[in-house]
């Protein structure tokens, strides 16, 4: 495999990882937002799904972002009668985001980040080494 292709394959993971780390960072901030009406639903957590895309010019594949989906999970509810959006109950809908799991996503999106980073890295001093090579 070529050495570009290789830059190009951890260029793929980095900026796949880099979209989920701003969905993730998305999430995080609306984990406390509320619906505005009552019957109306918060926030809903979204996630990042990946999808390996074959390169016919590198002849290999790439990490790409399949998409953004919904997390279908149920909201979270709190009795809290004097909020606008309380239904006849004086319950709320939250939104189905928990801090603790986006901050553990977050880190394994970062570790794989920088996986990539470090793969480039890689790839940058053994390009050094060979021109090196070459003018010796």
């Amino acid at each position: 495999m070529e050495l570009s292709a290789s830059m190009s394959i951890a260029a793929s993971g980095m900026s796949a990882q880099a979209q989920r780390i701003k969905v993730i960072a998305q999430n995080i901030a609306n984990a406390d937002s509320t619906a505005v009406q009552p019957g109306e639903d918060p926030y809903r957590r979204q996630m990042v799904s990946f999808k390996n895309v074959f390169d016919r010019e590198m002849g290999a594949n790439v990490l790409k972002v399949g998409g953004i989906v919904q997390d279908k999970s149920e909201f979270r509810t709190r009795f809290d009668p004097s909020h606008p959006a309380a239904d006849a109950s004086g319950y709320i809908k939250l939104p189905n985001v928990s801090t603790v799991l986006e901050t553990a996503d977050l880190r394994e999106a970062q570790r794989s980040y920088e996986a990539s980073l470090a793969a480039m890295d890689l790839v940058k001093a053994m390009v050094a080494q060979t021109i090196n090579s070459i003018r010796a």
